[in-house]
């Protein structure tokens, strides 16, 4: 169970670092939002989902 929370935190964690990347440089850029909205919404859903996920396996850890 520790390698699953491992992975799910390190998924968490790269997924991170690309949305903080991605997004202040899809929103400076002109033009690029119209085009990949969907994409950052996509990856925010993603991400929270992730969260969510993330913290119901650690409940189930003792």
């Amino acid at each position: 169970m520790s390698i699953v929370i491992q992975l799910l935190v390190f998924l968490l964690i790269a997924l991170s670092t690309v949305l903080v990347v991605g997004i202040p440089v899809t929103l400076a850029s002109p033009g690029q939002w119209e085009k990949s909205k969907n994409l950052v919404y996509t990856g925010s859903g993603l991400w929270a989902g992730l969260v969510i996920v993330t913290g119901v396996v650690n409940s189930f850890v003792a």
